[in-house]
C-alpha cells in the first residue's frame, strides 16, 4: 500500500522539482510488478505522469469516468471503478494468481452489475450500502 501524496513524485526528477529519481519511484512501485492505483480524478492522468517509467505498463489506474448521468455518490465510485469490489476483482489479473474459491471471481465481477440494478430500479444505494456502519 502506497498512499501518494504528492503526484508530482510520480513524474521524473528531471520533469518536476518534486519528482522521484527513477531509482526511487522503481523502490517503491517496482520495476516489474502490477501496480493497482485509484485516484480520484481521471485516470489517463495518472498513466501520463508515469509515461516515461520503467513500471507504467503494469500500472492499472482506477478513477472518474464521465458517464453522462447524474447518480447517487456512492455509484460515482462504482461507476468509477474506485469501489471496494473492482480493485479487488483487478487482483487476480493484476497478480496472475487465482481466487481463493471459485465462485469469489464472479461474485467480484457480478456484485457491481446487481448494484446498478438496484439503483436504476430504485434510485437509492442498496442496504448494505446505507446501513454501513
Amino acid at each position: 500500500m502506497v498512499n501518494a501524496a504528492n503526484l508530482m513524485a510520480l513524474q521524473s526528477a528531471s520533469a518536476h522539482p518534486h519528482g522521484l529519481a527513477d531509482s526511487e519511484f522503481d523502490s517503491v512501485f517496482t520495476e516489474d510488478k502490477p501496480v493497482i492505483f485509484a485516484f480520484h480524478r481521471y485516470p489517463w492522468l495518472i498513466h501520463g505522469l508515469i509515461y516515461e517509467r520503467n513500471n507504467h505498463d503494469n500500472f492499472l489506474a482506477h478513477g472518474y469516468r464521465e458517464e453522462g448521468t447524474t447518480t447517487i455518490p456512492f455509484d460515482i465510485t462504482v461507476l468509477s471503478r474506485l469501489d471496494r469490489l473492482h480493485p479487488a476483482a483487478d487482483r487476480p489479473r493484476a497478480t496472475d494468481s487465482e481466487c481463493r474459491e471459485p465462485c469469489e471471481a464472479a461474485a467480484l465481477r457480478d456484485r457491481p452489475m446487481a448494484h446498478r440494478a438496484w439503483i436504476t430500479s430504485r434510485g437509492e444505494d442498496m442496504p448494505e450500502i446505507l446501513n454501513w456502519r
